[in-house]
């Protein structure tokens, strides 16, 4: 089968190849034909060695949207040519944490496409438990959106309680998992305030305000909300934006966090943190339930800003892309 893969880490060692092993099912087991998968920063920390992968050689892919090809002898619910995305969190089903329905924080779990073969390839072969099936009106590009993109917005809102009416700020409201959260902000009845300088697109995704100005968005939220500021403040960015992100939370706030593409490294100012009783919420991924309620509840009114997509063969410039200077929107593999 065509993949793309590595045997070393580097993007110069990643390599499309029409001669990779084809995925060995077990009775439990879905082999699926993959339509189009995301390309997201996980696979860039796969192929560049930051996350050390297995096995090898390596397949990257994180987001994998596709069409069920062959099942294994246990799997029930399922039949050929299903459309289906792939949750990628793989998880034991018996520690505490996934007992407590909180597979995303497996003790002793691993991640598509860091500890098993992802999805830049024709085939990808994944447990039963971690498929889900589409609705026949979710686009490819939302789908291949779904297991990534979407989802872990979608459970940073629900860690912090966003509620009907509250003022959010979103950072980075253009980039893949902010146009996601301003979409779904706006379904659960909140007030967004988007910082972004793509701002014409942004409120067609339904942002109320855009703050184009980075350097002064705890000044302008402030004016937004006639001195309040924000219930809730999004920060997938990381430490360039933190100083910003903590000035904007209002009192009984929270501020939620799941990116580092900026840095992992911040200053924080406990006094003000405690003077203004702030939650600090830190977010991964999310859960099997909150994949299901995203598809059956939102996915059909989602949409994505595609920037560019690309074949297989040019797997290596799509991951180039999706580090370009001030990009906006989502790079996709149609494999």
């Amino acid at each position: 089968m065509r993949a793309a893969v590595f045997e070393k880490p580097g993007l110069e060692n990643l390599k499309v190849t029409a001669d990779a092993e084809e995925p060995k099912l077990t009775d439990h087991d879905v082999l699926i034909k993959v339509k189009t998968a995301g390309v997201n920063p996980i696979d860039q920390s796969v192929v560049s060695g930051s996350y050390p992968a297995s096995p090898m050689p390596h397949i990257p892919g994180a987001e994998i949207a596709g069409t069920v090809d062959r099942v294994g002898n246990h799997v029930q619910g399922l039949k050929i040519r299903d459309r289906v995305v792939v949750y990628n969190k793989l998880f034991d089903g018996t520690c505490d944490m996934c007992l407590n329905g909180s597979e995303n924080t497996c003790r002793n779990g691993g991640l598509i496409p860091v500890t098993a073969n992802g999805g830049f390839a024709e085939y990808v072969a994944v447990p039963q438990q971690n498929v889900f099936k589409l609705p026949d009106d979710i686009s490819w590009d939302v789908a291949a959106s779904l297991p990534v993109t979407g989802l872990t917005p979608f459970h940073a809102l629900m860690e912090a309680s966003l509620r009907i009416n509250e003022d959010l700020v979103v950072f980075g409201a253009s980039g893949n998992t902010g146009m996601i959260a301003t979409q779904i902000a706006k379904k659960m009845g909140a007030k967004v305030i988007a910082v972004s300088r793509e701002e014409e697109w942004t409120k067609e995704f339904g942002a109320d305000y855009v703050i184009s100005d980075y350097g002064k968005v705890p000044e302008h939220v402030r004016e937004i909300t006639h001195g309040k500021m924000a219930d809730v403040v999004l920060n997938s960015i990381g430490a360039k934006v933190w100083d910003s992100s903590f000035a904007s939370v209002g009192m009984n706030g929270r501020l939620v966090t799941f990116g580092v593409l900026t840095g992992p490294e911040v200053n924080l100012n406990i006094r003000s943190l405690y003077l203004k009783q702030i939650k600090l919420i830190g977010s991964t991924g999310g859960t099997r339930a909150e994949l299901r309620e995203l598809i059956d509840s939102s996915a059909k009114d989602l949409k994505v800003k595609v920037l560019k997509r690309f074949g297989l063969e040019d797997v290596k410039e799509a991951l180039q892309a999706l580090s370009a200077k001030d990009r906006e929107g989502r790079i996709l593999l149609d494999v």
